[in-house]
């Protein structure tokens, strides 16, 4: 019997009707939109295939220098999404925490950076900290900025995702015997990262896409590239290029980022099989046991 809460009311043949009928309109406006965007690019020559060729051109260095910004912008992201986790995950650990000398300065730590805008970071890790004798580059600059700022958001997530778990857990875990520590990272944990889990790949494309923010430092990632680029070839070939050249560098966003929300998809459908198969052998062993051994069971010796 299934014991889902129906809502509303399923919709009847005129509604049905409805919905097609606006679905079809609105995919009619669609295109449209599309075909009048196509036609005023066409119209202005920027759909010439010689201005979109120069994105594969080896001689004029496009392809090389977008995928030297590339590696750049997926090299201080991944250092900003693993050290942003970490410190989130104790973050989160430490304003859950049952010691009020604890809570009360890992939630000022939280507030303060999720308040303080990421600009205003790299800023003041690129200015601030060479003048106590911190030696800094762009590189670090941004990837500290990254850190602070996303690993205060991500340890509201994880907080939140580990209090959505349903308090039995916790309370049956105690009455086991185990240690705090190992509710934690045992029992609350994997249940709350698989809840999490879209929330958490949403927060790691917004780093991803706040890495753009480097060129304020004179980091070569890929949006600086790409206006550099557009710079370049103003200076010697007027305005034919530039909407290329940002498309292109959109659009390997777009695909970095499809990639990485597949990543975790994929993560998230092997986390579901493993829990739905461990749940079962959990039913099973009982039951198998009880029809052995049992006093009352099928076949059992009374």
């Amino acid at each position: 019997m299934s014991t889902s809460t129906v809502l509303f009311d399923l919709p009847g043949p005129r509604a049905r009707r409805r919905q097609r009928i606006g679905t079809v309109l609105g995919g009619l406006l669609i295109a449209a939109l599309v075909g009048l965007a196509l036609w005023r690019l066409g119209i202005n020559g920027q759909l010439d295939p010689a201005r979109w060729a120069v994105l594969f051109d080896l001689r004029a260095g496009v392809p090389q220098a977008l995928g030297e910004a590339l590696l750049n912008t997926l090299e201080v992201a991944a250092v900003g999404m693993v050290a942003a986790t970490l410190l989130g995950a104790l973050l989160a650990a430490g304003r859950l925490s049952d010691h009020i000398w604890v809570r009360i300065p890992v939630t000022a730590i939280i507030e303060f950076f999720r308040a303080v805008p990421l600009l205003v970071l790299i800023l003041f890790a690129f200015l601030f900290l060479p003048t106590v004798g911190v030696p800094m580059t762009a590189f670090r600059a941004l990837a500290i900025g990254l850190t602070l700022y996303n690993m205060a958001v991500l340890a509201e997530i994880f907080r939140a995702g580990i209090l959505s778990v349903d308090r039995g857990q916790r309370e049956a875990a105690f009455a086991l015997g185990m240690r705090k520590t190992q509710v934690m990272t045992l029992v609350l944990l994997p249940q709350a990262v698989r809840r999490m889990l879209p929330v958490l790949v949403a927060q790691l494309v917004v780093l991803l896409k706040d890495s753009s923010l480097g060129f304020i430092v004179g980091y070569l990632e890929l949006l600086r590239q790409a206006r550099a680029l557009v710079e370049f070839f103003n200076f010697r070939f007027g305005d034919l290029y530039t909407f290329q050249l940002y498309v292109a560098a959109g659009l390997i966003y777009i695909v970095v980022n499809v990639l990485l929300s597949q990543l975790a998809r994929y993560v998230e459908k092997r986390t579901a099989r493993s829990a739905k198969t461990a749940a079962t052998e959990q039913v099973e062993e009982p039951v198998d046991v009880q029809m052995g051994q049992g006093g009352g069971g099928v076949g059992a010796p009374r």
